[in-house]
């Protein structure tokens, strides 16, 4: 009895009284084969089934469309020069864990943030991170940094955060002024609505000088109304006037639904350029007490010498 395989293994051979029998196994080359063309059968059979069922089909062609309009444009301007100067904030509260007693932190909520300076300050509204334990701060490239508390003002609604990483922070959005602000104005909003990152949203100015409570009992005065669509997240976030420039930081909105009703509120900018400086300086804003609260900015000081 004798046993013999071919060179490619593929065949095995037994020799028995002269007499030949072949017992040929799988051969797993020739498997692969046969199932690569019942999956091209079945393939090119769909195809063909529905090249079939769509072939009195008429499909509509694509009308070219012309320029955009001059306000299009400026508007898509606007938010691309912007966006990048705009953070998505998440604070973080500590939990501790009942049985092992450890300490760990998990997001609590989310807001916006702008890029104040070169130097890695971030201007935001103080009940974004009120009673948060930290914050950490993202980029539009997605990089994500710690940031620590440098000083807020909770009667202007103000915070200012720090991240220690500054390479290759865009340049801040330029500010502009609130002092001339013109109820019809063209506003744009950028923000973080729940969630939604890097949202824009338009309007107009649609009154000055109003006064809102905060939950935290303290009354801003001064501040922008727009009908610009603000959203719980929007908080922080800046309002860009029609040159691109910083106007003002979205902080409220008056709605009984807790959504967006057309009415919106946001810190004037020269309200902020008076109290951040002060904030990175000396971590508070000390307002003049004389037996009633007044909130003179650095123009009104040098009118009244």
């Amino acid at each position: 009895m004798r046993f013999r395989s071919d060179p490619e293994g593929s065949i095995l051979a037994l020799s028995l009284n002269g007499g030949r029998l072949i017992y040929q196994h799988s051969n797993k080359v020739s498997l692969v084969y046969v199932l690569i063309g019942l999956v091209t059968v079945f393939w090119l059979g769909a195809c063909w089934q529905d090249w079939l069922s769509h072939r009195d089909l008429e499909y509509r062609p694509v009308t070219a469309r012309g320029e955009l309009g001059a306000e299009e444009q400026n508007t898509i301007e606007v938010f691309q020069q912007a966006r990048a100067s705009v953070v998505f904030i998440t604070t973080l509260s500590q939990i501790v864990n009942p049985w092992s007693r450890s300490v760990f932190s998990v997001p609590a909520g989310t807001g916006s943030g702008l890029l104040w300076d070169a130097k890695g300050h971030i201007v935001t509204n103080y009940h974004v991170i009120q009673r948060a334990s930290g914050a950490q701060i993202r980029l539009t490239d997605d990089r994500t940094f710690n940031a620590t508390l440098v000083g807020v003002s909770p009667e202007h609604d103000l915070a200012v955060l720090r991240v220690q990483s500054t390479l290759g922070a865009p340049a801040p959005i330029p500010l502009g002024s609130s002092s001339d602000l013109k109820v019809g104005q063209k506003v744009y909003a950028i923000g973080n609505p729940f969630g939604l990152d890097y949202t824009l949203t338009t309007g107009i100015v649609s009154a000055l000088d109003r006064s809102i409570g905060e939950t935290s009992g303290q009354t801003i005065r001064g501040v922008i109304q727009t009908d610009a669509a603000i959203n719980p997240g929007n908080s922080g976030g800046p309002l860009l006037d029609s040159a691109g420039r910083l106007i003002g930081i979205n902080t409220a909105i008056y709605s009984p639904s807790g959504a967006s009703a057309g009415i919106g509120f946001a810190v004037p900018v020269d309200t902020i350029a008076s109290v951040v400086p002060r904030l990175i300086h000396e971590g508070r804003y000390g307002l003049p007490d004389l037996g009633s609260k007044l909130d003179l900015d650095d123009g009104t000081i040098q009118e009244l010498q």
